[in-house]
């Protein structure tokens, strides 16, 4: 019996910091309106829950989230296995881990709209997967299981939904990887012997049953032991259907130009069993499961209390709603912890109750900081306001700003009364940075982020390190509520604007460049920003490259005198024939300690700002490389790096603009690039056809990179191709030279199979199709076990000039820096103007 004791209490004071820190209350931002009051109060009665399995942001059906958690009052939870790095970006440059860091917050943005709560695991998403083989040779089957198994014991649901079924019909590996994952998690969670490290937390959990969301049955029948149901209604206290909620939630994965009308009238729903007790009947995943308190012992009188204050409620005024919500805060403390079920369930419903008591009292809790970002042992000030909108005599009994100063306040406060509290406070010289937890280690495997601690894995991102407690009397309860720290500004477009508070190193070491690419032993220089995060940094520069390489810094002592200043420093960097590639480091030495942190601000005004850490490094590339022509033109496209990386290699690179497209010649461009998608994202590009078609003709060079599939009224190429979804995902399978003599693969470099060793995520997508006779077919590749794809680069003569679709991925590779990559785009760049 001791030992079931101290388990519970282990329990609860994890799930104290899990519902106490990490999910804060959201001040003036979170007050509930009085229908979503009554929905909530709806939601406190239910005891049920549901958890929705995955692989990427977008996977989720934000439909049935809305009608789980809004009709049927559930608590419901989406886990992604992966933050969906590996994607690509329509609304920036943004790829790879900064990719996911953005797709995370449009996650937590779709939640606020359809309810649910956000999980993750540790597996990161290294790009598009054929089968579940591939995704399991690359993620670690079995810590991504772990994750799943910890989020399901600390959720605790009684069903589990998977997105995709395990047999492959959803197409990418990672789906069916998501599906076989929650199969095995279903009973894993449930076994002593599997992650018991994870015990000293938590307790093993069966959930009741799996099934797979099936999609649409083209004849609308239902097969026996399947289940459907329609979840298109409308909700009328909310005034939007569940179609309207599911479009706003899937129309913030905006990165991914997800945008989607809403879904008006009926909306059919399957499910498939997996596993688990069979739900009986045909149309109720929960039909055998009591989903009120009197599953719970003890918990009919908490189930008749929640029923009577809901037949009371009065939408005018929900504060007289208060002292039946203090009743039920109170049964709810004293309810029996005979279990660590029970331990869950109460700690839950006891937070789903406080935040009922501070909307029906209209509080407003709100910590605001001084400054955006400080560092560890910096001082800013707090300003804390407080304001009860609805109920009189709220007691303010005490303020506590953590992790180490507090106050006693003891304050009646009046009724729409705002109090205005400041505090100067000094942040603790051990705190750690506020990065992202899962990006503070660098990833030491290509398909899993490091987690060093247990109690974070699944949640969508750190917490505040900087919060406030206030201690709040209502209705004879005491109510400790905490409030992020934040800082606000008031912006003159968008209004009131929030940012989460940085904790940031003193100084940042920001290289110009994440690569070096270098053509011959020609000296380059580089920028370094320095940027200080507190008054007074005087440092010096310093920067260690691998052997064959020199860096000389000039002038490398500094002084920054005001917190945001900034400077550049510049070195000289040389290769002396070195055919290494290495990493040149940087470094500041400063007040007796070293910092070496570059940062990188993720920013969109549909996000709260977000920023990374990582080390200040650049990757040194010596390419043996020849280039022709000097004059790129570059029509941007949904996003990406390759401007920068061709002025790598002496590029001169103009920007096009429609202005530019619309009038005057195009001759002085010895070739003009589409970004990514360019002709998805600018529909202004088919009025420009003919005039790119004519600079071909005229004898220019258009190189068009990957877009996705067209009609096939939309006209790209002098002659005619479609775009297919064919891909080469393997970053390192055989690439075969169709005719080797090609001036592609000649002029003014000579290609070989060494090119394409150490490329990264994928050889290239959205091959082209239905080709032409005039195009001539380049590379031939194809990933294990498929025949061979011969449309990822084709290139044809048009009058003077030449025409090329480039479904290689050289969006990814150029900013890498691979060396191949490299040579073989400035052969296109350099088609008709290198031949000797």
């Amino acid at each position: 019996m001791k030992k079931i004791d101290s388990a519970i209490k282990t329990v609860v004071i994890f799930l104290a910091f899990s519902f106490g820190i990490l999910h804060l209350y959201a001040g003036g931002n979170g007050q509930l309106n009085s229908a979503e009051i009554l929905l909530n109060m709806e939601r406190l009665g239910n005891t049920g829950s549901v958890l929705y399995i995955a692989a990427h942001p977008d996977d989720e059906n934000t439909n049935l989230l809305a009608y789980l958690v809004s009709e049927k009052k559930l608590r419901v939870g989406y886990l992604s296995l992966t933050r969906g790095d590996g994607g690509q970006n329509l609304i920036g440059k943004e790829q790879g881990e900064p990719l996911g860091l953005l797709r995370t917050q449009e996650l937590l943005a779709a939640r606020k709209i359809d309810g649910a709560e956000q999980f993750f695991s540790r597996a990161y998403d290294f790009g598009y997967s054929k089968n579940p083989e591939e995704t399991f040779s690359i993620w670690n089957k079995d810590s991504i299981l772990a994750d799943i198994v910890w989020v399901i014991r600390t959720f605790r649901p009684d069903v589990i939904i998977t997105r995709f079924p395990s047999t492959g019909e959803g197409g990418h590996g990672h789906h069916t990887a998501s599906a076989i994952l929650a199969i095995e998690a279903f009973d894993a969670a449930a076994d002593p012997t599997r992650f018991t490290e994870q015990l000293q937390y938590t307790s093993t959990w069966q959930a009741k049953r799996l099934y797979w969301n099936s999609f649409a049955i083209g004849n609308n029948s239902v097969a026996e032991g399947e289940i459907s149901f329609d979840d298109g209604g409308f909700n009328t206290l909310l005034g939007k259907s569940y179609g309207a909620i599911s479009a706003l939630s899937r129309s913030m994965h905006k990165c991914q130009g997800m945008g989607t009308p809403p879904l008006r009238g009926s909306n059919m729903e399957y499910f498939k069993y997996l596993k688990g007790d069979p739900a009986p009947g045909s149309s109720d995943l929960f039909g055998d499961i009591d989903l009120s308190w009197v599953r719970v012992p003890g918990g009919s009188t908490v189930d008749a209390a929640i029923k009577e204050m809901i037949n009371k409620y009065d939408l005018t005024k929900p504060e007289n709603s208060l002292s039946a919500l203090a009743s039920i805060y109170r049964m709810l403390r004293e309810l029996p912890e005979g279990s660590i079920d029970i331990a869950y369930l109460k700690q839950r419903k006891l937070e789903e109750t406080k935040k009922l008591m501070l909307a029906c009292a209209g509080i407003f809790l709100e910590a605001s900081s001084s400054e955006y970002s400080t560092t560890p042992g910096g001082k800013i000030t707090i300003t804390l306001q407080a304001l009860s909108r609805l109920a009189e005599g709220v007691e303010l009994q005490k303020i506590y700003f953590f992790p180490q100063d507090d106050s006693v306040i003891d304050i009646s406060m009046n009724r729409n009364t705002l109090y205005t509290f400041i505090h100067e406070y000094t942040v603790h010289p051990k705190i750690e940075y506020s990065d992202p937890y899962w990006l503070k280690s660098k990833r030491n495997t290509k398909g899993e982020f490091v987690i060093n601690d247990l109690l974070q894995t699944g949640q969508p991102e750190s917490g505040a390190l900087v919060y406030a407690r206030a201690d709040l009397e209502i209705a004879g309860q005491v109510l400790a509520v905490i409030i992020p720290v934040e800082f606000k500004y008031t912006d003159p477009v968008r209004g009131e604007v929030h940012r989460p508070l940085e904790i940031l190193p003193i100084v940042n070491v920001n290289p110009a460049e994440k690569n070096m690419v270098f053509a011959g032993e020609e000296p380059r220089n580089i920028a370094i920003r320095i940027i200080a995060n507190e008054p007074g940094i005087r440092g010096v520069l310093t920067a260690t490259a691998i052997d064959g390489w020199s860096v000389k810094i000039k002038d490398s002592l500094f002084f920054l005198t005001n917190k945001g200043d900034e400077i550049l420093i510049h070195a000289t960097v040389k290769c002396y024939g070195n055919k290494q590639s290495g990493l040149l480091s940087f470094r500041v030495l400063t007040r007796d300690k070293e910092y070496s942190k570059s940062i990188r601000r993720v920013e969109y005004d549909h996000i709260p700002a977000q920023f990374m850490l990582s080390e200040a490094e650049v990757k040194l590339v010596n390419v043996d490389l020849k280039t022709a022509g000097t004059n790129i033109g570059y029509i941007p496209g949904a996003g990406d790096e390759i401007p920068a990386s061709l002025k790598q290699v002496g590029y001169d690179v103009t920007t096009m603009t429609d202005e530019m497209l619309s009038g005057g010649s195009l001759d002085k461009f010895d070739a003009i690039v589409c970004g990514v998608r360019a002709f998805n994202v600018n529909p202004r590009l088919q009025v420009h056809h003919q005039k790119l078609m004519d600079y071909i003709n005229g004898g220019g060079n258009l190189i068009v990179q990957y877009n996705t599939p067209f009609t096939a009224s939309v006209k790209i190429g002098p002659y005619p191709f479609t775009i297919t979804s064919s891909r080469v995902t393997d970053e390192n399978a055989e690439v075969r030279f169709i005719d080797p003599n090609s001036e592609v693969l000649n002029i003014p470099n000579r290609i070989t199979p060494a090119d394409f060793v150490g490329w990264i995520q994928e050889r290239g997508t959205y091959f082209a199709g239905d080709i032409d006779p005039h195009y001539e077919k380049i590379l031939s590749m194809n990933d294990a076990g498929e025949g061979p794809l011969d449309g990822s680069l084709i290139a044809a003569k048009y009058g003077k000039g030449y025409f090329v679709y480039s479904g290689v991925a050289f969006f990814r590779e150029l900013p890498a820096g691979v060396g191949g990559a490299y040579r073989l785009f400035v052969n296109l760049l350099s088609l008709g103007l290198g031949r000797e």
